[in-house]
């Protein structure tokens, strides 16, 4: 069976290394993008199962990514869950509205936890519809 590739796009190259090497130690393929124009490329090449994405982010903000994520035919149907440490109802509701997939906030989950939820979402399907989406078993 393939690897899962992910890319998660963060600032924070300490969070970005350890989520990685978590990522990795589970089984995935991970790909680290440190700001969002690099990561829209890497996004466009690399054609990943899943993005993370945080939403500070120097130069392009996380929801100018999201943005172009969901408007090209090419990433288009790639699941994005936010990680951020942005923990508003409003940033919250914005990331969802623009096709998020789900929103964790950095402060109340573990890098352990974040890769159960990852798992959970590429095991059953829970993702957008899309290239990659998968059917949940029955």
């Amino acid at each position: 069976m393939d690897k899962k590739k992910i890319l998660f796009i963060e600032d924070e190259e300490a969070i970005s290394m350890a989520l990685t090497s978590e990522l990795e130690r589970n089984g995935f393929t991970a790909k680290q993008a440190f700001d969002g124009k690099s990561g829209l490329e890497i996004a466009i090449s690399m054609k990943p199962d899943l993005i993370l994405l945080d939403l500070i982010l120097p130069g392009t903000s996380g929801f100018d990514v999201l943005k172009e994520l969901k408007e090209s035919p090419i990433t288009s149907g790639i699941p994005v869950i936010i990680i951020s440490a942005l923990e508003q109802d409003e940033d919250i509701k914005r990331g969802l509205k623009m096709g998020a997939l789900d929103y964790f906030a950095k402060s109340n989950n573990t890098l352990a936890e974040i890769v159960e939820k990852i798992n959970n979402f590429l095991k059953y399907g829970k993702t957008n519809s899309g290239a990659n989406s998968q059917k949940p078993a029955e």
